[in-house]
Order: C-alpha cells, then sequence, then structure tokens
C-alpha cells in the first residue's frame, strides 16, 4: 500500500480550495502515466501563525507519510525542514516536497522548482526521485544570555539582507512581491554601519574583523536570479561566507563589479570553479562559523527575521534532508 502524502499548508499564503484543486490536478495528470490505482492519498495538516509547521509536521510523520510537502512561505519550508532534518526524525526517512507561495521562495529557486504552477510543482514533488541536501544548524545568544537553536536550509545573516527584511512594507511586500525589497534596499543600506565582531572559520583561531553585512549560506540565489553566494551547493557539505566591507561610493561599485562580473558574467565565461574575492567583498567556505558581535544586531534566517544578537554559531549537517 504506498503511503500517504502528508500536505502541511499554510492558509494565509494559499487557499484549501486552490490547494485540492491543484492537488486534483496533479494527480490526475499522474494518473494518465501510470494509472489511478497508484495515486496516493493526501492528508492535510495546516499551519497557524503562532505554529508555522513544526507540530503540523510531526503530526504527518506519526501518520507515517513518506513525503511531506510543505505548502507556503519560507517560513513553512524551513519548519517543515527542520523537523525532518531534525536527529531523531532522520531514521524515519521521510522525505521533503516544496509547494512555493511565498515572497522568497528562496529554498524553491535553488532548488528549481516551479514557482507560479501548484500543479506543477505537485506533480515535481510526487514524480521525481529524492536527493539530499545539507541542513544548516544555528545556535544565537541574546543579549540577556538566553541562547536559541534554529534550522535553516538557504542562508543567514546580518546587515543589509536582514536590514531589507526589516525596512520592508508588508503591506507593499503582499502587493508587490519581491519587488518590494528594491523599495528598502535605500533604507537598508543607510541603516547598515560597518561594525566589528570576531569570527572563527572551522578549527582555525579566532580573528578580528569589521563588516556591514555577513551572511552565511546553504544556497546562494536570491530574488531576481541575484547569485550572492556562487560557491554555495545545497549538497557539498560546507557553508559559503560572504562578508560585504563597503563603505563609500567607489568601495560600492567595485562590490557591484564583483557580484555582477567577477562573480557573475565573468565567471560563466571562463568556466572559473571559485568564487573572486576583493577588499570591499570576501567569500569563504567553512563546515562551523562562529562570530561574536561588539554590539547587538538583527539576524535574518531564510527571509524571517528572529531579533537582535549578540552572537551565534552556523555548523552544516551534510545530507540531513531528501528532498524531491
Amino acid at each position: 500500500m504506498t503511503e500517504p502524502v502528508g500536505i502541511v499548508w499554510n492558509p494565509s499564503k494559499i487557499s484549501e480550495d486552490e490547494l485540492r484543486a491543484a492537488w486534483e490536478a496533479a494527480t490526475e495528470e499522474l494518473a494518465g502515466a501510470s494509472g489511478p490505482e497508484d495515486s496516493p492519498e493526501a492528508l492535510w495538516f495546516s499551519t497557524s501563525e503562532d505554529d508555522p509547521g513544526a507540530s503540523a509536521t510531526q503530526e504527518a510523520l506519526a501518520a507515517r507519510c513518506g513525503l511531506i510537502i510543505a505548502a507556503g512561505g519560507d517560513g513553512t519550508v524551513r519548519a517543515v525542514a527542520a523537523e525532518l532534518g531534525a536527529g531523531k526524525r532522520v531514521d524515519q526517512g521521510a522525505e521533503l516536497g516544496i509547494l512555493p507561495r511565498g515572497t522568497g521562495n528562496l529554498l524553491a529557486r535553488n532548488l528549481d522548482v516551479p514557482l507560479n504552477d501548484p500543479a506543477a510543482a505537485l506533480v515535481r514533488a510526487l514524480s521525481e526521485r529524492a536527493r539530499p541536501i545539507d541542513l544548516c544548524e544555528l545556535e544565537l545568544e541574546r543579549a540577556d544570555g538566553s541562547t536559541e537553536t534554529q534550522a535553516f536550509v538557504v542562508m543567514a545573516g546580518f546587515g543589509i539582507d536582514a536590514q531589507m527584511i526589516v525596512e520592508t512594507d508588508d503591506e507593499l511586500k503582499s502587493r508587490a512581491g519581491w519587488l518590494a525589497y528594491v523599495e528598502s534596499l535605500g533604507r537598508a543600506v543607510a541603516g547598515s554601519d560597518v561594525t566589528d565582531f570576531t569570527i572563527t572559520l572551522g578549527d582555525d583561531d579566532p580573528v578580528h574583523d569589521r563588516a556591514h553585512t555577513v551572511l552565511i549560506g546553504n544556497c546562494g540565489t536570491l530574488q531576481g536570479g541575484v547569485t550572492l553566494l556562487p560557491d554555495a551547493e545545497p549538497d557539498d557539505g560546507k557553508l559559503d561566507l560572504l562578508l560585504l566591507r563597503a563603505d563609500g561610493v567607489v568601495s560600492w561599485m567595485e562590490t557591484l563589479r564583483n557580484v555582477v562580473w567577477d562573480n557573475g558574467v565573468k565567471r560563466l565565461i571562463s568556466g572559473a570553479d571559485q568564487a573572486e574575492s576583493t577588499e570591499s567583498t570576501e567569500h569563504a567556505q567553512a563546515e562551523r562559523v562562529s562570530l561574536r558581535l561588539d554590539q547587538p544586531l538583527e539576524l535574518e534566517v531564510d527571509g524571517d527575521e528572529v531579533g537582535e544578537v549578540v552572537a551565534f554559531t552556523v555548523v552544516v549537517r551534510p545530507g540531513a534532508l531528501r528532498v524531491r
């Protein structure tokens, strides 16, 4: 008997009627090739504002769902992935599917999941073989000394990227999608000052550094096809690091050239397999990154702000997730 498919869906991102219609269309398309007797049963688990997917995923696992599809935005995907990738869950072997319905849809973009066609995304999830990808675990420390552990699948960091999340108008975001981030970019640049911190890569000695933006990622592509971490691969067992230090017009032009030319067009032409760094833009890789700030700063995790932190450590768990 075919294992049921768990649909963990965010009602604020997609209506139940639209989701069920997409499911029917996808299963009808697949039934044409394999026969209706092979169509899986769907079990439905909705998320809530207070619980973006952890409890729903646990319910789906308890129901022995072999595939769990996260239908929603980046927060829903991250919550489902965190549960599936938790150490006590790995042996259950449940796989992750994605029906992207958010603003960023970051993991879906990096895995080439159809973005604007729910039925096509479901067909992909139901028919493709699963591939292992890495999961990133982040332990953060607040100014009051409290700590939290979170998981993510795309990237985390502070500075312009995090400030854009904070500065983006929610109403504009709901109407204009990812273009709303462009509106906030100018204010984000103005609000992201160069800050001091101590950083440790892997087993190296801690070093003092300064930057206005630090990103640590498992995937490198953002909205609009912008690639900030050109070496990032979701299944290479490594974290990719980007430090931006630009603090004037000249250095910002150098940063833009590095992103668009050095690690964009030029890289495609030359076939280079390693990102180029400059004085204002530094790339690195490690399996563990620890960072302690001289002052509390807002941290962003897969497009969601998680509040101010004074320190955080990120480690990679190779192949902890199986994603279709």
